[in-house]
């Protein structure tokens, strides 16, 4: 049987199909792997109709997302929300004029990139990603876009480690997450 794209039984436990792996990419990280979410489309489909539910009728006009796994989600997301989707790359990755923006990291610094008509100026933006530890990469979202004169309209992720205070890092933009661990 399968589920249309416009229904997503509320049954589905999405956390049950992300896998745990202790020591990756190095000692002490506890990596959430979303490989079997992704392999499951019924599953699949309901953690983007859930991520879509929770922004319809708000004033969306573009997602952007940063490669690579943010592209996953947001995409489909784009799709079902029936906006545009913008891809946010690393420097050299886009073929046109870009704004960039330079951030630290926990060791070092690194950049992202969207082409300069990639947005327009008091457009709403949802910014997307799989996962939200930190907040760098998103932060770093956020200030694309407001450097494009358009208004972050809220940040979407399939998982937030809320430990790691990601969200108050963005704040004050809206974290919405469908999935969330203290650990």
């Amino acid at each position: 049987m399968s589920t249309s794209a416009s229904s997503s039984p509320p049954e589905i436990d999405l956390a049950s199909h992300i896998r745990a792996i202790p020591d990756f990419p190095k000692p002490g990280i506890l990596f959430r792997d979303i490989s079997p979410l992704l392999a499951a489309p019924e599953v699949f489909r309901a953690a983007v109709k859930r991520m879509a539910d929770h922004f319809r009728g708000r004033a969306i006009d573009t997602i952007i997302a940063a490669e690579a796994r943010g592209f996953i989600f947001a995409a489909p997301l784009a799709i079902e929300l029936g906006v545009g989707f913008v891809p946010v790359r690393k420097p050299g990755k886009l073929p046109f004029d870009t704004h960039a923006f330079h951030y630290e990291l926990e060791y070092g610094t690194d950049t992202l990139e969207i082409h300069t008509d990639g947005l327009e100026p008091n457009q709403n933006v949802l910014i997307v990603d799989d996962l939200l530890a930190t907040g760098g990469t998103i932060e770093a979202c956020c200030r694309l876009v407001e450097k494009a004169g358009a208004r972050v309209a809220g940040c979407a992720f399939l998982i937030e480690l809320t430990a790691l205070g990601g969200a108050k890092r963005i704040a004050p933009h809206e974290a919405f997450s469908l999935i969330q661990y203290d650990d």
